[in-house]
C-alpha cells in the first residue's frame, strides 16, 4: 500500500507534516461503525450543558456566513493530505449565536450514531475550525461525515467529528469514544499525542 496510496515525505515541508505522517494521495476513509446515512434536511445541530439551549436546523446553518478554508488535515493513523478545501460555517461564527453560561471549558461533540469526543473550549473556538458541508467544491460525502462534520485541523481527525448532531457544553474534560479506548485527550500531531500515555 505504501507507495500507491501513501508516501513518506522527503521532508517536513516547511513544517507542514508532522512527525511520523505519511502524505495519502487519496481520502482515506476511518470509521467505527456503520457509515450514517441520512439528508441535509434532517441536520440539527443542539446546544445543551452550560449554554443557553438551542438547536441549528439546516437552513439556519446555511443562513449563517459560509466561508471556504484550505487545512492539511493529520490523522492518528499516520497519514496527513495536504490543501484540503472546506466549506461551511466558522465556529467562531457559530459562537456568536451561543450564550454560554459560567463555568464553561470543555465541548462534547456528539454524532448520529452515537460517536462522541472531547475538545477544550480553547481548541474549539479557532478561527479556523469549520461545520463543514462542502468539500472540494462537492457536497460532503457520508462516508466522511456529511451532511456534516466538524474540521478541527490543528489536532488529529478523530477530533473532528463525523455526522454532528450535539455540542454539550461542560466545566471540565471528559473522555469520548476514542479517548475512553486509549487515545490522547487533546491529540496534536505536532507533539505525537496519539495515546494516553503520550
Amino acid at each position: 500500500m505504501l507507495g500507491k496510496f501513501f508516501k513518506k515525505p522527503q521532508d517536513d515541508l516547511g513544517g507542514r507534516v508532522p512527525p511520523g505522517q505519511t502524505l495519502a494521495a487519496r481520502f482515506p476513509v476511518l470509521t467505527y461503525g456503520p457509515t450514517q446515512r441520512y439528508s441535509p434536511q434532517e441536520v440539527v445541530v443542539k446546544l445543551t450543558g452550560l449554554a443557553e439551549p438551542r438547536q441549528f436546523t439546516w437552513a439556519e446553518l446555511l443562513a449563517l456566513p459560509q466561508v471556504t478554508l484550505t487545512h492539511d488535515i493529520h490523522c492518528v493513523t499516520h497519514w496527513t493530505r495536504l490543501d484540503m478545501l472546506w466549506t461551511g460555517v466558522r465556529v467562531t461564527d457559530l459562537m456568536q449565536q451561543v450564550q454560554l453560561r459560567p463555568g464553561a471549558s470543555h465541548v462534547m461533540q456528539r454524532s448520529v450514531g452515537g460517536y462522541t469526543t472531547n475538545l477544550s473550549l480553547e481548541d474549539f473556538v479557532r478561527p479556523e475550525n469549520l461545520l463543514a458541508h462542502t468539500y472540494n467544491g462537492q457536497p460532503l460525502e457520508a462516508e466522511h461525515g456529511g451532511p456534516l462534520r466538524l474540521v478541527v485541523p490543528h489536532l488529529y481527525f478523530w477530533k473532528s467529528a463525523k455526522w454532528l448532531t450535539e455540542l454539550e457544553f461542560m466545566d471540565g474534560d471528559r473522555p469520548g469514544f476514542w479517548e475512553k479506548n486509549g487515545y490522547h485527550m487533546r491529540g496534536d500531531p505536532f507533539a505525537e499525542q496519539r495515546y494516553d500515555d503520550d
